[in-house]
């Protein structure tokens, strides 16, 4: 399982617990490694940055795992590297395996919460504030379909803290 929040101890033992391996990365202290400081969103537009950007943080194994935990990383990605980051997690991530993604869905706000996860139980998801930022873009449920448009299936939940949780199946 590939878990994109950086390693918890929590999560971790939730997830060994139950007989999975789990390669985890702080996605966002990637992106603030390679796109800041200053404008995430402009430096994310350099394809040599970019290119950087993708060896490091998805050098992986194709179909190597089964699941990955995206939480809410892919809001923070520019439009041509959310597609590159998209096409890669395609590779690495086996057909028929899944993907958990969460999108604010309050599409009026300037700036949202970023998280850090941490799973707590099989029904306790723990979410602490990191930073405020300013999301590249906002996801309606058609934009999700449209982002995930060669996935099998799409399952939406929204939480009682205005987040879509998207369970995507490769």
């Amino acid at each position: 399982m590939l878990d994109w929040a950086g390693a918890s101890q929590a999560s971790i033992s939730f997830i060994t617990e139950r007989g999975c391996r789990l390669y985890s990365e702080d996605f966002y202290q990637l992106l603030d490694m390679h796109f800041g400081p200053g404008d995430w969103y402009a430096a994310q537009q350099d394809p040599v940055r970019a290119a950087r950007f993708l060896e490091h943080a998805l050098e992986c194994p194709p179909a190597g795992f089964d699941a990955a935990l995206l939480w809410d990383m892919l809001e923070y990605l520019a439009p041509p590297l959310l597609e590159a980051v998209l096409a890669r997690l395609y590779q690495v991530v086996k057909r028929g395996g899944y993907m958990l993604a969460i999108f604010h869905a309050d599409e009026r706000v300037e700036r949202v919460p970023v998280y850090r996860y941490r799973i707590g139980s099989a029904d306790t998801l723990w979410l602490s504030p990191r930073d405020m930022r300013r999301p590249a873009q906002l996801f309606n449920n058609r934009a999700i379909e449209k982002l995930f448009r060669e996935a099998q299936s799409l399952k939406f939940f929204l939480t009682r803290d205005h987040l879509r949780e998207v369970i995507v199946r490769r």
